[in-house]
């Protein structure tokens, strides 16, 4: 089973069909015990990240046993925010942690200011360059470009497998054994979302 998790804060309708186009059968678990019985877990996520507080201990305790039990789980936008530490956005609203590091203002960088002439939220295509091999990037290169909507990103860390730079490099892509997460948003990303989400598909 693919689960799609819904905690108010994602694109469900258009994630779904996505996830359907490559061959899918996600469903929406009403309770954390139906995660028990998934393989692959979705976490998508569109707006504020104080949104994750609704994934509450119930649903963090399911999805960390889902993980121990060797479900995939991949993180979508603020779903990629959510599996850091936590985010500048929402101080007081921990992250699951599953990935070192705090999200940050497109703005401004840790130690330096970017140009006050970029434009914030961050909508659009842009460019990923791949850091290193991964197989969700399968068939993926640097260069290819990918669809972004967003205002804070996630820093550099030693499991960034692609990069994007807006004012400044930060992860577009990130991933450790079954856990990995985008930035983008794959459902809308064209060839190149799709041919990601069937990556993982494959995998799960």
């Amino acid at each position: 089973m693919i689960a799609l998790i819904d905690y108010g804060a994602g694109n469900l309708a258009s994630v779904r069909k996505a996830l359907i186009a490559v061959g899918a059968s996600p469903v929406t678990p009403e309770r954390p015990d139906e995660l028990e019985s998934a393989s692959g877990i979705v976490v998508p996520g569109v707006g504020h990240f104080a949104a994750t507080g609704r994934v509450d201990a119930a649903w963090r305790a399911a999805l960390r046993a889902a993980m121990a039990r060797g479900a995939a789980v991949l993180g979508i936008c603020v779903g990629l925010q959510w599996m850091f530490e936590g985010s500048t956005e929402s101080p007081d609203t921990p992250g699951l942690g599953l990935f070192p590091g705090q999200c940050r203002h497109l703005s401004t960088r840790e130690g330096a200011t970017a140009s006050s002439a970029l434009k914030v939220p961050h909508v659009g295509w842009n460019s990923l360059d791949v850091r290193r091999p991964s197989a969700l990037l399968e068939g993926i290169e640097t260069g290819d470009q990918v669809y972004f909507t967003h205002s804070y990103a996630a820093p550099l860390i030693a499991e960034t497998v692609a990069s994007t730079t807006y004012g400044w490099p930060f992860s577009a892509v990130v991933a450790r054994d079954r856990v990995a997460a985008v930035q983008f948003h794959p459902e809308k990303s064209g060839d190149v979302g799709l041919r990601l989400l069937r990556n993982w598909h494959r995998a799960v």
